[in-house]
């Protein structure tokens, strides 16, 4: 794991970058453009978006822009709670592709679990792989219980949970959960969305021995245990500086510390709610 485009790789063979760029409320047109090339000049290849954020043509724009060929970048996106169903779910993929501008997905998610019907969105998930215009699928939000009930009936086993993780909501249960079945976890909000996390005394003690900042250890721990990371901003020196992670090393000592914040914190939804819908 030595640069920005180091990869993990998934249970069917596909490469999926450690680190990436989020655009959660970056704004469609010029703001998410301008975040998506800046990343990309960093030496970014994964860009992570969903039909809710409203930007996926701005991505897709951005994506063109840039003279990169396609099949040099991972492009995440999701399927919103209201699209959710078997044949809803297949409109809302083509809707999104033709924003993004694309042939095809790189990975593909359930953004949260609505019981009732995320196991018929899950089907047409599996269609849009075996078709070939996904070359992964996955979920996001996903607790233990969700993915027993689909791991149970469906055809390809969900290869990637992207979930709210970070050092006060470690999610350790569900990671060795996800590890024992072969699903890569990945972290949404792996810094808290700023502020909080970036001025408790561990991160600061350790981001003045390595000479980083709060973030990139943040970032880095994300890294070691390995968990794939999608930090969002659109503020471009923070781009730049969140993917400046490849070039020191945590010890054992400083990921217990880290590893020790853990206090089931949450600064965004409990899946949980999308269950009793």
């Amino acid at each position: 794991m030595h640069d920005v485009k180091a990869t993990t790789v998934l249970r069917n063979g596909i490469h999926m970058p450690w680190f990436g760029l989020g655009v959660w409320k970056a704004a469609e047109g010029e703001e998410v453009k301008r975040a998506v090339r800046t990343a990309l000049e960093a030496g970014y290849v994964s860009i992570d978006t969903a039909a809710v954020y409203e930007n996926e043509a701005g991505v897709g724009e951005a994506i063109r822009e840039s003279g990169m060929s396609r099949e040099e970048l991972f492009l995440t996106t999701k399927v919103w709670n209201d699209d959710q169903g078997y044949e809803e779910t297949l409109r809302a993929f083509e809707e999104s592709r033709r924003k993004l501008g694309t042939d095809y997905v790189d990975l593909y998610l359930i953004h949260w679990p609505v019981r009732g019907k995320y196991a018929e969105t899950y089907r047409a998930l599996e269609k849009l792989c075996e078709e070939g215009y996904v070359r992964a699928i996955g979920v996001s939000n996903f607790h233990q219980h969700h993915l027993e009930e689909l791991l149970a009936h469906c055809q390809i086993p969900p290869m990637v949970n992207q979930v709210e993780l970070h050092p006060m909501l470690a999610q350790q249960e569900l990671r060795e959960y996800c590890k024992k079945q072969g699903i890569q976890v990945e972290a949404w909000s792996p810094l808290m969305r700023g502020g909080e996390i970036f001025e408790h005394e561990t991160i600061r003690d350790i981001a003045g021995k390595h000479g980083k900042t709060p973030a990139q250890v943040v970032l880095r721990w994300d890294l070691q245990s390995g968990i794939v990371t999608i930090p969002k901003s659109v503020t471009p020196a923070r781009i730049v500086e969140n993917s400046r992670i490849f070039d020191f090393e945590l010890s054992a000592g400083d990921m217990a510390r880290i590893d020790a914040l853990d206090c089931g914190r949450r600064v965004g939804t409990n899946p949980e709610k999308y269950d009793t819908m």
